[in-house]
């Protein structure tokens, strides 16, 4: 825990309350079950104005929704417009369960933050663990890679591998899930190979992965760079794991929650995030954001690099968001961290030269892409660095969201096809005619 200032909404107006109709719907349970669930101590009931029924403290039911994983239903068509209680993007700030998540960010480590998001409940000081069977499987399938392969190669192959040892995949119950995932994504991060000229035995010692207990970010320091892991450096990454966690139904986690619609186990809902998140217009941004400031820092001026991508009909990367019509707040918070690292001062004015150039042609921000650039170059990491930690920090928020569609109706995610080939009935193709050699 980065201090002790716990999240939480302030005092307000009076507590909503809710009908027995009301809560029933809010939880997606048939009413004689809310009143199981105060039977069972799970919830409070008092009685309505009149003694016509009772009535439901709002806040206590969405816990008990959040501790559950039963959710209403959503309307049956194909719209994909549908309920989440995760995140809220609104008025330039995104939220998580309410909470501003850049605060969250900023004062809670990755892992705190994670459990935020699937329980709605803080654990300071919480580590995740790998599991010493996942983690050698993981690891075995890894290093039988092809050497060029990508990190984001690696993960894939990391999570089919760990999932061959979890008997219990297929258990969907929200406690199952849960203790998957926290052992999970350090599997993962464990999988990965050391970067080059960093210290390791290559057995995943206690000097490579930053010792028992570390935290995640310490773990995965060594796995994306040589530089030694100074604490600034280290309260960045951290940072930037546990901003990128969720951010609404972006194409990964449409991807992820398709998979968990039809009840695929919460591996198969990573791998399904994985496959989505590795183009060039989702978790493979921050790559192109890096090559170009790795090449402004080359060249000493934005300009002409802006410039030659102008001219060549390429779009400036790192640049703009369509859900904010001012900097991403992502952005803000890791260049405020970044400002405090001495060897981040050059890609930082690189990053603000990029940004200053652009805009005598048009008015656009920084997105959390040439953030995570700034860090990667000034860090000494390779060019995919930002996807791999995208693709670790996004996990989490994979199986946010793999919780709530479990608890909806299953394969309620099946948009229909608007056909445009030719109308039936059509004549049964016949082969082609073969001519053959002449007498």
């Amino acid at each position: 825990m980065k201090d002790q200032a716990a999240p939480g909404e302030g005092p307000g107006a009076t507590p909503e309350r809710l009908s027995t109709r009301e809560t029933a719907e809010r939880l997606g349970v048939k009413p004689e079950t809310v009143y199981a669930y105060v039977s069972r101590g799970q919830l409070s009931s008092r009685r309505a104005p009149g003694g016509r029924g009772s009535t439901f403290d709002a806040a206590e039911v969405d816990a008990l929704a959040r501790r559950s994983g039963r959710r209403a239903s959503s309307p049956a068509t194909g719209d994909l417009l549908f309920r989440t209680g995760i995140t809220l993007i609104e008025s330039d700030r995104y939220y998580f369960h309410g909470v501003d998540a850049t605060a969250l960010a900023g004062q809670y480590g990755y892992e705190e933050v994670a459990e935020w998001l699937w329980t709605g409940e803080l654990r300071p000081g919480i580590r995740f663990s790998a599991p010493g069977e996942a983690l050698a499987a993981a690891r075995r399938a890894v290093d039988a890679l092809p050497a060029h392969c990508g990190s984001t190669d690696r993960l894939r192959v990391a999570v089919v591998a760990a999932s061959t040892t979890d008997p219990l995949r297929f258990d969907l119950s929200r406690e199952a899930v849960l203790a998957g995932a926290r052992s999970l994504i350090p599997t993962l991060v464990g999988a990965l190979p050391p970067a080059a000229g960093s210290p390791s035995s290559g057995n995943g010692s206690a000097k490579e992965t930053g010792g028992k207990g570390a935290t995640l970010a310490r773990q995965l320091w060594p796995k994306l760079t040589a530089c030694p892991a100074e604490e600034p450096s280290i309260a960045v990454l951290d940072t930037a794991l546990a901003l990128l966690i969720d951010h609404d139904l972006a194409a990964s986690t449409l991807a992820a929650r398709v998979a968990a619609s039809a009840h695929a186990h919460p591996y198969a809902v990573v791998s399904a995030g994985l496959g989505v998140l590795e183009g060039p217009l989702h978790g493979a941004a921050s790559g192109l954001a890096h090559r170009m400031l790795a090449e402004v820092l080359e060249r000493g001026s934005a300009a002409p690099v802006v410039a030659d991508r102008l001219r060549a009909g390429h779009r400036i990367p790192g640049l703009g968001h369509r859900l904010y019509a001012s900097e991403d707040p992502r952005a803000q918070a890791l260049f405020a961290l970044l400002a405090e690292v001495p060897q981040a001062a050059s890609a930082l004015a690189a990053a603000r030269d990029v940004v200053t150039t652009t805009a005598r042609h048009t008015p656009l921000h920084a997105n959390v892409d040439l953030a995570l650039a700034a860090l990667s170059v000034s860090s000494g990491m390779a060019a995919e660095a930002g996807e791999t930690v995208f693709a670790v920090a996004r996990t989490a928020g994979w199986i946010a969201h793999a919780l709530e569609e479990y608890g909806e109706r299953p394969l309620r995610l099946r948009p229909s096809g608007q056909y445009e080939g030719p109308r039936p009935p059509q004549p049964l193709p016949l082969p082609p005619v073969t001519v053959g050699p002449s007498a």
